[in-house]
């Protein structure tokens, strides 16, 4: 006969292998920039919740650390780029980062507090334009289709100003930091600035820029990235259709006045 200490004991197991749970999995940790886009990954959170999936937004300030966090492990995802410029990232860094979707994309503006069109720049006017070489070459496309510069045949979506052939005005071309170019717009001529950045410092892409690109056949669809490793992972599927749902998508549309447009 089991002594009543021995049954206690089996008793107080069983309760505690049969009532115990099962750990809470952590949250999906998704690397995003400040402004806007904090606003409308603020959306997503609330859509993945809904579905599930628990979103941990981790903000930037800047361009340069949400792959570094990404890559080394400190994030699960992020977005906050194009195509363009990861590619030019994992060119240069080493990156094993991938697309996974797409978000949105922010046509990029060219800017000026001295100027209402491109044709009262001066000759020798001073412009401004991101210093990375995807949203550099981005400026520099918008230029020459506004006819202020031409570039080499065959350069692509990534020119740099060493591409640049014809500059009838002689335009002087900065290369800025993108996050200081608004900042930096009172000393230059005219600048080409980043969507977001452009309406953190309260600017309006309709209303105030002199020029912006075109959306057709854009290659500036903003995306959602993650590791290489973790591309066919559950979570991944379940972040992407958080972010392409018809939620987010009405959001978009009714919450930006054209400055971001649905890329799903």
């Amino acid at each position: 006969m089991k002594s009543k200490w021995s049954s206690l004991l089996f008793a107080a197991l069983a309760v505690l292998s049969f009532g115990a749970t099962a750990p809470a999995a952590e949250p999906l940790k998704v690397g995003i920039m400040s402004g806007d886009e904090e606003v409308i990954w603020e959306e997503v959170q609330k859509v993945a919740a809904e579905r599930g999936l628990e979103l941990e937004l981790i903000v930037f300030s800047d361009y340069v650390l949400p792959n570094e966090a990404l890559n080394a492990g400190d994030l699960d995802a992020n977005a906050f780029q194009h195509k363009p410029y990861l590619d030019s990232q994992v060119e240069t860094h080493g990156y094993e980062i991938v697309s996974v979707g797409t978000t949105f994309v922010t046509p990029i503006g060219l800017y000026s507090s001295r100027v209402k069109s491109v044709d009262e720049l001066q000759t020798g006017a001073v412009i401004g334009i991101p210093n990375d070489p995807s949203n550099g070459g981005r400026g520099l496309l918008l230029l020459e289709a506004q006819g202020l510069i031409t570039l080499a045949p065959g350069v692509g979506i990534t020119p740099s100003v060493i591409d640049i052939v014809k500059n009838p005005k002689e335009l002087e071309i900065q290369e800025l930091d993108a996050a200081q170019l608004a900042r930096s717009l009172a000393d230059l001529d005219a600048a080409v600035i980043n969507t977001n950045y452009a309406r953190e410092a309260g600017l309006n892409p309709r209303t105030d820029a002199v020029a912006i690109e075109s959306t057709e056949n854009n290659p500036y669809n903003n995306l959602i990235a993650v590791r290489a490793e973790d591309k066919d992972k559950p979570f991944v599927r379940e972040l992407v259709a958080a972010f392409q749902s018809p939620e987010i998508r009405d959001f978009i549309d009714n919450n930006f006045g054209g400055a971001f447009l649905p890329a799903f």
